[in-house]
């Protein structure tokens, strides 16, 4: 592994517990193929990195938000196709029709102009079908499903290989998941009358193992590849931590009575206070909204609270009640001792917010 000893902050990110958490959903859904879901830098963890490790773990996909990340898969090496989840500009079609990579299909104004360019390069474009069934950001209508399939057939250079939607409230509200499950089955027993699709998916971490979808073979692993499900199963507790956000103390100091600590003193001590300065911040990921929120971090064995608010680089920490905390010492910032599940709720956002705020400037290191 690489050498940390000259990083103030890195993140150690576990392929091994990464290649185990995609085991747990082929335990339990081993007729289904996976999409492994690497957008926003495969969730913080580094997206070659990732890429890297997964690509022999027999992934059909490698789902993508951008044609950039499509790229940088490619120039990466690597044989899993990228697929683009959303829609894409039209001046970015060309090089997915060049490559081979799949797309999302949310139009007929899309279908035309990739069979144009199917028809211009001589190759076959395969596209997968985006039904919106309730999540209203993209995608054909249930009231489009009638009769699309006869109108997808008729352009001769596209092959439609697959048809999705996206649930949008798994994890908060399962009546209205049975409905967008209902719809979805009725779109493919639809558009299968008139298209052979061969990759159908719908569920996404937070439905993988709650939700039943009897018309899917395909599942798109997000959060629950990088070790969190967003909802109660008795699989959790198998699901193993896959990043580790470490930094370093810079600066030991003893603060005397009422003395502020950070910008807008928003804590003032409370009689004579060791502080060690560590160096991470909101630059860093570490989001600011954690400030004054009762956010610590394990540093030697201990738990110790963030005084006041973190800065762009640097957060300050209560070690009075510990003794030998030296600089360099090596703080958990997120990991096994601090969960996503602890800062997200101090936060009051969503984890995957909390991962893919980490910034580039973060190196990764991949173990083992």
């Amino acid at each position: 592994m690489q050498d940390t000893s000259h990083f103030r902050a890195w993140a150690e990110v576990d392929t091994d517990a990464m290649i185990h958490n995609l085991n747990i959903v082929r335990r339990v859904m081993p007729n289904h193929s996976r999409m492994a879901i690497v957008k926003a830098e495969a969730y913080g963890h580094g997206l070659e990195g990732v890429v890297k490790a997964l690509d022999n773990e027999d992934i059909r996909f490698f789902g993508v938000a951008t044609v950039s990340e499509a790229t940088r898969i490619q120039a990466a090496g690597c044989h899993t196709c990228p697929f683009i989840l959303g829609p894409c500009f039209p001046a970015e079609r060309e090089v997915i029709v060049q490559n081979g990579w799949r797309a999302a299909l949310c139009g007929l104004e899309e279908a035309l102009h990739y069979n144009s360019l199917g028809k211009l390069y001589n190759k076959k474009v395969n596209l997968h079908i985006n039904v919106d069934t309730g999540m209203g950001r993209a995608g054909f209508l249930p009231h489009d499903m009638p009769g699309l399939g006869d109108k997808l057939r008729q352009f001769e250079w596209l092959n439609i290989e697959g048809v999705y939607s996206h649930l949008s409230a798994a994890s908060q509200d399962i009546s209205f998941t049975h409905k967008q499950i209902r719809a979805y089955e009725a779109a493919v027993r639809e558009l299968t009358i008139s298209l052979d699709l061969p990759y159908r998916h719908l569920c996404s971490s937070a439905a993988v193992f709650n939700y039943k979808a009897p018309g899917t073979n395909m599942v798109r692993l997000g959060r629950i590849m990088y070790g969190y499900s967003p909802m109660p199963s008795p699989y959790n507790k198998e699901l193993r931590n896959t990043l580790t956000l470490y930094s370093r103390v810079t600066l030991l100091r003893e603060l005397p009575d009422n003395h502020g600590v950070s910008y807008d003193h928003t804590y003032i001590t409370h009689g004579p206070t060791k502080v060690a300065t560590i160096g991470i911040g909101f630059g860093d990921g570490y989001l600011h909204y954690l400030s004054n929120t009762g956010a610590r971090v394990y540093l030697n064995g201990e738990y110790c609270p963030i005084l006041g608010r973190i800065t762009m680089d640097q957060i300050m920490v209560d070690v009075s009640h510990m003794e030998g905390v030296q600089p360099g010492d090596v703080a958990e910032i997120m990991g096994p001792h601090v969960p996503w599940s602890e800062l997200t709720d101090r936060a009051k956002t969503i984890p995957s917010n909390i991962i893919t705020s980490i910034s580039s400037r973060v190196p990764r290191v991949y173990k083992p």
